[in-house]
């Protein structure tokens, strides 16, 4: 699926087949695992094993893939300067949403904040797939599909929130590689904002032309550009799910500028369930 845009932002114009559905995954790693995600799996897990391989991890982004980033995709971030301003508002955490298109998103989103742990909640299969030591190392917390697990699973969130702890979500669910128009969200990111009265961070990935020594190695994909909007706050005086809904439309709609589209040119709906 393509869609070219009569003007705005630059669009790589790749050999890419994205799925039909904007919710649908490219591409899923091997399962390789058979782990149950019930009500005895520790979706906090405190074994001092686990905290020195997360602190491990966090060391080595931190320090290599802080360097590797910009060398790699041209990574230029934007817009540090209203997290500095707006230290006050997240001091009891904060959340932050951005649209999903490299599988080094997370990773810079990390570079963006600098230096913070973030939470997220993770897609169940992927943990049992060759990747789900880093993901549960950089704070992936899985989704159980068990309705009698998801107890646990809240109460995790509750926990890191009790602690201050920030959170992250791809509202759009699924990653699609380089994929320019803002596809629709999830509401739960925006459930858990208004849960937690927590602001929302939105952030955008676009996308700029290979120049100058990139045009030799980097062909095949294009340099990336992550800016960092406003926080965004829930309405605690409105009904939780009007409010859900707002805030969802409001987060959309400043990914979308956040990331180049002119208005009225994004082709999604903000809503994804």
């Amino acid at each position: 699926m393509k869609i070219k845009m009569s003007k705005g932002p630059y669009v790589p114009q790749l050999e890419i087949t994205y799925p039909k559905e904007p919710d649908e995954h490219m591409e899923l790693k091997p399962k390789i695992y058979d782990t149950v995600f019930d009500e005895q799996y520790p979706y906090i897990d405190n074994t001092p094993r686990f905290k020195l391989w997360s602190g491990f991890i966090y060391f080595a982004i931190w320090t290599l893939v802080f360097m590797v980033c910009p060398i790699r995709y041209g990574l230029r971030i934007e817009g540090r300067d209203i997290l500095k301003k707006n230290k006050k508002l997240f001091k009891n955490g904060a959340m932050t949403a951005a649209n999903h298109v490299l599988r080094w998103d997370f990773l810079c989103i990390l570079q963006a904040v600098k230096y913070r742990r973030l939470y997220f909640p993770a897609l169940a299969y992927n943990i049992n797939t060759a990747d789900r030591g880093l993901i549960r190392a950089v704070g992936g917390i899985p989704v159980p599909q068990d309705i009698h697990a998801m107890k646990n699973f809240n109460e995790a969130f509750d926990t890191l929130h009790e602690q201050k702890k920030w959170f992250h979500a791809f509202p759009e669910a699924s990653s699609w590689d380089f994929y320019q128009p803002i596809r629709p969200f999830k509401k739960g990111v925006f459930t858990m904002s208004y849960k937690y009265n927590l602001p929302i961070i939105p952030l955008a990935f676009s996308y700029r032309e290979p120049t100058g020594i990139y045009r030799f190695f980097k062909k095949g994909s294009p340099l990336i550009t992550l800016r960092i909007g406003e926080p965004i706050l829930p309405d605690l005086t409105l009904p939780r799910k009007e409010a859900v809904n707002i805030l969802r439309e409001q987060c959309h709609k400043k990914i979308v500028e956040l990331a180049g589209i002119p208005e009225g040119e994004n082709p999604w709906p903000c809503e994804g369930d």
